[in-house]
């Protein structure tokens, strides 16, 4: 399975986010890739806090125009969605050849580090089935952002058959710091490749307030493509991309090698 992963500079202007965002799929399906992540708010983006003001429903223009672009491909993309109050639902959407697979809310929000994601946002339940997608013969689980900081979640993805988990972030990151955030992501990010023999790929968004490489990682943990960061990036529009080919047959291999699933103790159950 090949697969690209975006680094978009997405801002409050809905209509130019939704172009570079096709673009973006454009681009990876004329590549003849098989799928395309791009980061977490692709769809309206605001360091300050992604809240209603940013939000479509999933028949918005942001999903009608991913749908219309993904002739041939997966695309995996984050966005925002009105919720019951006055909040809104962080929700990553796949299609494909024009159809919704499937949706994700976000369900760890990040009230961490100072922010307080959950006065604007709605979290999305624990128990509801996890988003696992076949792209080109590799099952790949979508979780976001800060879930990333909660094993539990992607081993409840490799339960479900995972063996690659997609990770579109806006990664909170400011000048003092920046280094730290972006070493947590990486750490992470490897782990999460490591304790579940999957591969990792992490895709976060560009600009001011947030950080993190682009990252492919193996089922050992291994970095296999990367992109650092550019400074003053400005959005809306497409900074950088890195592919990757992802095998099953490598999971299968690592999986003899390193047996930590089968010889686990313990289940994740949602609560």
């Amino acid at each position: 399975m090949r697969a690209r992963l975006v680094g978009l500079a997405a801002t409050a202007d809905a209509a130019a986010n939704r172009e570079a965002a096709v673009q973006a799929v454009r681009d990876a399906a004329a590549d003849g890739l098989d799928l395309v992540v791009l980061p977490e708010f692709a769809g309206g983006f605001d360091p300050r806090g992604v809240g209603r003001e940013l939000a479509e429903p999933l028949d918005g223009p942001f999903v009608g125009a991913l749908r219309a672009a993904s002739a041939g491909i997966t695309t995996i993309a984050g966005t925002v969605v009105p919720a019951a109050d006055d909040r809104a639902v962080n929700v990553v959407v796949a299609v494909r050849d024009g159809v919704l697979l499937g949706s994700y809310a976000k369900v760890h929000l990040y009230d961490a580090f100072g922010q307080r994601e959950s006065d604007l946002l709605v979290p999305g339940p624990p128990d509801v089935a996890p988003l696992v997608l076949d792209v080109a013969g590799l099952r790949v689980g979508v979780m976001t952002c800060y879930d990333l900081r909660f094993p539990e979640s992607a081993r409840r993805l490799v339960d479900a058959g995972a063996e690659a988990i997609a990770v579109p972030a806006a990664w909170a990151g400011s000048a003092a710091n920046r280094e730290l955030k972006s070493d947590h992501w990486r750490t992470l990010l490897r782990a999460r490749a490591i304790e579940n023999t999957v591969w990792t790929f992490g895709v976060p968004m560009r600009g001011a307030g947030v950080v993190g490489d682009l990252l492919a990682v193996d089922p050992l943990g291994e970095v296999v493509a990367e992109a650092a960061p550019a400074p003053g990036v400005r959005g809306p529009r497409l900074v950088d991309a890195v592919d990757v080919s992802a095998d099953p047959a490598v999971v299968a291999e690592v999986r003899v090698t390193n047996p930590s699933l089968a010889n686990r103790r313990y289940t994740v159950v949602p609560r």
